[in-house]
């Protein structure tokens, strides 16, 4: 073989071909930058991450895809993962109910996330049959550790998403206020407003809105001791003393009611997903690290449990978690590690919101917005996607738009 001929010939041929490709674009300019990965390139930085995989897993498309990014509120979902994986999907956060010698109420809590008014309502009818006259009302908050720091919130902050965890909360630790008359009101007819909320509306001197309840001289749990109270007298028991600050004994105390939320996990999930409420990721994930490591709870109990799931599931340990929300900067995933965790959570998909042929959680942090999930085909096929935008002014919908093209 002439292999001097043979190279000259390849060489022509390469030269032909660039010729041809150039006067291809010559002719039609955009006919490359039209090409949906061509565009995904163009909106997106260093500093973001794209990964589309096929129902099987493979690559559809990948840009720094193991580049540790901030996820913000799409972390909600390793979150929710963990807690199906160490609580079980069918798991109801309890409240134990006791008296004692002196006729005291004492209220134990374990992190239940959906305690509302409408639930102690329905508790106060519950243990009327058992107990017709109350002396001091004593709240045991023991099971979370205190004082709890959530990496990523503002202390001081009005805004509902910094409100704070603990085991014994009821409403959120918010209070939804307005004021007609002059007189400050519950913007919610199911919910008083019990003093120590109508301290809060008026400090806060707004006019209107949802606030928070902080740590500072037991708020949250004298907010929860004045909501029972408020439910325990319209259902006619008598409560002669104070709101105070205790813990069960759970050998000589005497359990008259165990309540049971009517929320199993994968419903308190998919509100978690669908509002995005920081205080339930974080409710659930303490109460994880309970489970795996003991009480009390603790951010880091609950951290380390979301670590071991992923060392154990999949042999991740290359990532940054600090709490469950979502809220922290300092909360750093892939896109890779995420596509792991939604190849996990597929059965739950359902979950998730859902919109135009897509499965969604969104994050949104200042000048960071993410989202990851689905996309259904017209055939039922789900391919999973990630999009970390943490670029500031860039958002996810150029790319998004640009990878439901490749999809058929």
């Amino acid at each position: 073989m002439n292999l001097n001929y043979t190279f000259k010939t390849a060489g022509r041929f390469f030269k032909t071909m660039c010729a041809c490709l150039s006067f291809i674009f010559f002719l039609f300019p955009n006919a490359f930058a039209s090409d949906p990965l061509h565009k995904i390139k163009n909106f997106i930085t260093s500093q973001d991450a794209v990964l589309l995989t096929s129902p099987g897993g493979d690559i559809i498309f990948s840009m720094n895809a193991d580049k540790k990014l901030i996820p913000a509120s799409t972390l909600k979902v390793l979150t929710s993962l963990v807690a199906i994986h160490y609580l079980n999907k069918d798991y109801r956060f309890p409240t134990d109910f006791y008296t004692d010698e002196q006729s005291n109420l004492i209220i134990k809590g374990y992190g239940d996330p959906l305690l509302v008014s409408e639930e102690v309502q329905k508790i106060a009818a519950a243990i009327k049959p058992h107990i017709a006259k109350i002396n001091h009302i004593v709240l045991d908050d023991t099971f979370f550790e205190k004082p709890l720091n959530i990496p990523g919130t503002i202390k001081g902050s009005l805004q509902p998403y910094d409100a704070p965890n603990g085991a014994l909360c009821v409403n959120f630790n918010t209070v939804n206020f307005k004021i007609e008359n002059k007189t400050i009101i519950s913007a919610e007819p199911q919910t008083p407003i019990v003093p120590i909320a109508r301290e809060k509306s008026i400090s806060s001197n707004l006019k209107s809105g949802r606030i928070l309840l902080t740590n500072n001289g037991d708020e949250i749990s004298r907010y929860a001791g004045q909501i029972f109270k408020y439910f325990l007298q319209s259902k006619g028991i008598e409560v002669r003393g104070d709101i105070q600050l205790g813990k069960a004994n759970q050998h000589d105390d005497k359990l008259i009611y165990h309540y049971v939320s009517q929320y199993d996990l994968t419903e308190i999930i998919a509100r978690l997903l669908e509002y995005s409420n920081n205080f339930i990721a974080n409710q659930i994930l303490l109460t994880t690290g309970a489970r795996v490591f003991g009480p009390p709870a603790s951010m880091e109990k609950g951290v380390k449990a979301a670590k071991k799931y992923l060392a154990q599931r999949f042999d991740l340990t290359e990532m940054s978690v600090v709490e469950g929300s979502g809220i922290s900067r300092n909360n750093r995933l892939t896109a890779q590690i995420f596509i792991e965790i939604l190849s996990e959570f597929k059965p739950y998909h359902g979950l998730m919101q859902h919109k135009n042929n897509e499965y969604y959680k969104t994050g949104t942090l200042n000048g960071i917005n993410t989202r990851a999930g689905y996309i259904v085909s017209q055939k039922g096929e789900m391919y999973p996607f990630v999009v970390f935008i943490n670029t500031p002014g860039k958002t996810t919908a150029p790319v998004m738009k640009q990878l439901k093209k490749l999809i058929h």
